[in-house]
């Protein structure tokens, strides 16, 4: 019923999980089946008792198996499909990480069940919401959207199971799913594909909405320095737009929050001042209103549909390693 491939990189303990379940698909294994125990497993095939210990609670997890006290462990469930439950935990839910969760759920199929969790970039409950969800789901998908190192609570969450999602954990190898948005580079390449446009402002200014539920990578602080000092461009990061005060004509602006964007817009049609020529704004990731609003507003952004399409690839072919995902520059000529 069960072979195990010595030469596969495939640990054992997954290769006993994924022979069990497809025997269950061949019908071997019917539902109230009992299963070998954890001793005769480990010593049929010379493997550790933990290691069987693992699988087994694996496969109790997705309720594909049950056990009961001095008996041993049962078949509790034939339906393989939807026996993954994925745990999520997002910064906020703003409307590209909409498209980003919609990605994942449509791409993971429709017998993947969820729970959805925030954390609102609060490091306390952050780690609370792992502590309390470990060992409740099989996949375990977190963005952690902060500026300190969060290695140590990830860890907790078996490496197997996790996919960091979005932001780079540097302290993780190759052994650990990771795909993330390279900030430093999307910024400094995205700018330099309006550099001519850029040019024709007396500064550029990064405005980071520090007081929000939205937070700025470094990355992106990074990128943007980089390029304004390369290019000989007067800059300035502004922390927060207050007062119509705060912007310029003649100046080119890079937002973040939609409602900066939809400020910027009320403050210059007082003024008269058109985007694109009397004041420039870029804004950080796309969404649809963005294509329509003041006659579309140029954006540099992370492919959020791409990245949650691999985000369930990754899950569903257990693929480990660190990746990048794609961005994209759109010139709507409000720079």
């Amino acid at each position: 019923m069960i072979q195990f491939d010595p030469n596969s990189n495939k640990p054992k303990y997954q290769q006993l999980i994924d022979g069990i379940v497809h025997a269950i698909d061949l019908g071997e294994l019917e539902r109230g089946k009992q299963l070998p125990s954890i001793n005769a497993v480990a010593s049929e095939f010379s493997m550790a008792r933990m290691t069987v210990t693992k699988a087994y609670d694996e496969l109790r997890e997705r309720g594909l198996i049950t056990s009961h006290h001095g008996k041993g462990f049962y078949v509790s469930s034939t339906d393989t499909r939807s026996a993954m439950h994925v745990f999520i935990l997002m910064d906020a839910l703003t409307p590209y990480k909409e498209i980003l969760l919609d990605s994942i759920l449509d791409n993971l199929g429709p017998d993947v069940t969820h729970a959805l969790f925030f954390h609102y970039h609060d490091i306390k409950l952050f780690e609370s919401l792992i502590n309390d969800n470990i060992g409740k789901f099989n996949h375990y998908i977190v963005l952690p959207h902060f500026n300190i190192s969060v290695a140590k609570i990830l860890a907790k969450i078996p490496k197997e199971k996790l996919l960091v999602l979005d932001i780079d954990v540097k302290e993780f190898g190759a052994d650990y799913s990771i795909l993330y948005q390279n900030f430093e580079q999307n910024m400094f390449l995205g700018l330099a594909e309006s550099l001519f446009k850029i040019k024709k402002y007396s500064s550029l200014n990064l405005v980071l909405s520090s007081k929000s539920f939205q937070y700025t990578p470094q990355g992106i602080i990074n990128g943007f320095t980089m390029f304004c000092e390369k290019h000989h461009i007067n800059y300035d990061i502004i922390p927060d737009l207050e007062e119509e005060y705060d912007i310029a004509k003649n100046h080119a602006y890079i937002v973040f929050r939609e409602f900066d964007l939809i400020k910027m817009i009320n403050w210059c049609t007082k003024k008269e001042w058109k985007f694109g020529k009397e004041i420039g704004v870029i804004s950080y990731d796309d969404t649809p209103l963005k294509e329509i609003i003041s006659e579309g507003i140029s954006v540099i952004s992370n492919d959020f549909y791409l990245m949650g399409k691999r985000a369930a690839e990754m899950i569903l072919n257990k693929e480990k390693g660190r990746f990048s995902n794609e961005y994209y520059f759109i010139d709507r000529n409000s720079i």
